[in-house]
């Protein structure tokens, strides 16, 4: 969770030439799969794409986030771009000491949704509270329960033959034999 407080300002806004007060405002914020659902269901784009997100999104994925009640929804509108920031390296932190090895194949990836997310979640038994977690906690146990369930590569033949010629011939000038 990400606590933020928004300091009392005064802003002008233009299209109604009128001053407005925005009292100090105390939020609290989670980055989840919860508000990544959201974001996607209103926005209808995966929300972990590498596509840029224009300040409008960016703003109302923050919005998304806010788990604190009754928030002055003018306090969206008038966000500093150092609390963006703020928010931003908050979605960016890992949360985790847990680091996976995996092969990236090119042409291989897959557009990620939340409801693939879901999906792995059910694949893997994760319990849906965890749709509450970090997202970047989450996708890494998903991660974690992908690389532990999968099958061990097989050795190709000709690698298989190879290893046995050597051994055979470690083993045979070791026992000083021909065979």
């Amino acid at each position: 969770m990400l606590p933020l407080t928004i300091k009392e300002a005064e802003y002008f806004d233009d299209e109604k030439q009128e001053f407005i007060k925005i009292n100090e405002q105390h939020l609290r914020l989670e980055h989840s799969l919860v508000s990544v659902s959201k974001w996607e269901a209103k926005w209808k784009k995966p929300f972990l794409s590498k596509e840029p997100k224009t300040h409008e999104e960016t703003i109302d994925y923050i919005r998304l986030m806010t788990i604190t009640q009754n928030v002055n929804p003018l306090v969206y509108t008038f966000l500093p771009n150092e609390v963006i920031d703020q928010v931003q390296e908050y979605i960016d932190d890992p949360m985790t000491a847990t680091t996976i090895k995996t092969e990236h194949k090119p042409g291989k990836q897959e557009i990620v949704t939340s409801e693939l997310i879901y999906y792995w979640m059910t694949n893997y038994n994760i319990p849906f509270e965890c749709e509450k977690w970090h997202l970047n906690r989450l996708l890494c146990l998903i991660g974690v329960c992908n690389a532990k369930n999968e099958k061990p590569k097989k050795m190709p033949r000709n690698e298989i033959y190879n290893n046995n010629k050597a051994l055979n011939a470690a083993r045979r000038a070791k026992a000083h034999s021909k065979g």
